[in-house]
């Protein structure tokens, strides 16, 4: 039987190699890492129906449960974060540097991949690091604007860099970067309101907030809102999604009589982001380089509140492209006790803002972004076959 495989695009008619592809991903750690790796595989699988595709990651991270979930095999390393103070866990690190490297040349060699991808996250370092060793082929993707370290000290192997934001051209190479945006989980590139409005059993009279904590939840979002609650649901019928992380919900449910709220649905992880993304007209957020994209690619009016507590403060700079062309509005954590309700108030009522909004949150979306990085994928795995 005869595998035909799908073009990336319409304009790409070169045949399919002889052999099938086979791509390492390592990716690990947060969602911000993992879902754009997924999704790269998926656009070289769809690229091609033969493509070999394993992962690597760690087994207690988000990574063990979506990379199989997505029909992925996985394989683990030992390594994990270095803590920036002094702490028990820095005493073994050295130790699972020096087994992670071992896995990963075990893993390289019997996998032979013709070529590696990073994806960021600490898995990612000691797989990259034997992959260049071996002469194997690295493309990095970036999702922020400030780079992470994995990626940084890869760079210098990488025969492709492919980058969401302007403001990462500065730490990399200049002549193996191109600028594609972050590839997103495809199924939610449609979402019909109506439908989703009904998965959570609201009207289509009042306009719906999305607060998202990202699946670990964000302490200074579920703060804010719980202190807002009642401003925020007793005005003119708001309807509220809450995501607020896994480790808050019990907490929240408890301290909040959910009954008194009925335009309320607090929840600890939304499995549905299309529904969600689809029934709300404004979401609050973090701003994560994935929520970001996803934000972009969906045209997602948003109230963006960066996290200050990580690297390069990256996720301000996520935001600011977003912010100067008036796709979102910044919030600072520091003034979300005097700004958080009349920001969001006098967004979500003014629907000419929000299409606003809307529209020019859509001209910044890079839809084709994994495409893109599948195809230079195929590219170098052709030029390792001839």
């Amino acid at each position: 039987m005869t595998t035909v495989a799908k073009n990336i695009s319409s304009t790409d008619t070169r045949s399919v190699a002889a052999e099938p592809i086979r791509v390492l991903l390592a990716a690990g750690g947060t969602g911000g890492h993992v879902y754009p790796a997924i999704a790269i595989a998926n656009a070289v699988r769809n690229f091609d129906t033969r493509s070999k595709i394993l992962f690597v990651g760690t087994r207690d991270r988000m990574e063990w449960e979506a990379v199989p979930k997505s029909g992925y095999d996985i394989k683990s390393v030992w390594i994990s974060g270095f803590h920036r103070r002094l702490t028990p866990q820095n005493l073994l690190f050295p130790f699972k540097l020096l087994t992670s490297i071992i896995q990963s040349y075990s893993i390289l060699k019997s996998f032979k991949p013709d070529v590696m991808v990073a994806c960021g996250g600490f898995a990612a370092g000691p797989v990259g690091w034997v992959a260049a060793k071996l002469g194997i082929p690295i493309v990095i993707q970036e999702q922020n604007s400030y780079p992470g370290v994995t990626n940084r000290l890869l760079a210098k192997h990488a025969a492709s860099i492919f980058i969401a934001f302007e403001d990462a051209k500065q730490f990399f190479p200049k002549e193996n970067i191109t600028l594609s945006g972050n590839p997103v989980r495809g199924e939610l590139t449609a979402a019909d309101p109506e439908s989703a409005l009904t998965f959570f059993g609201f009207n289509n009279q009042s306009p719906v907030l999305l607060i998202l904590g990202g699946s670990g939840g964000a302490l200074a979002l579920n703060r804010i809102m719980k202190e807002k609650i009642d401003e925020l649901h007793n005005r003119d019928g708001l309807q509220i999604i809450w995501q607020c992380g896994k480790r808050y919900y019990e907490d929240l449910a408890r301290e909040i009589d959910l009954e008194s709220y009925p335009n309320l649905r607090l929840m600890e992880y939304i499995d549905d982001m299309p529904a969600a993304y689809g029934a709300a007209d404004l979401v609050v957020t973090r701003a994560g380089a994935g929520t970001c994209s996803e934000l972009m690619i969906l045209g997602q009016p948003a109230v963006l509140v960066p996290s200050p507590n990580v690297a390069g403060d990256h996720q301000a700079k996520n935001a600011k492209s977003m912010v100067e062309a008036g796709a979102a509005v910044l919030l600072p954590e520091n003034e979300l006790d005097d700004k958080f309700t009349s920001t969001i108030t006098s967004l979500i009522e003014n629907e000419y803002k929000l299409r606003e909004m809307s529209e020019a949150m859509l001209s910044l979306a890079k839809p084709d972004a994994a495409n893109t990085i599948a195809k230079e994928i195929y590219n170098i795995a052709q030029k390792q076959e001839a």
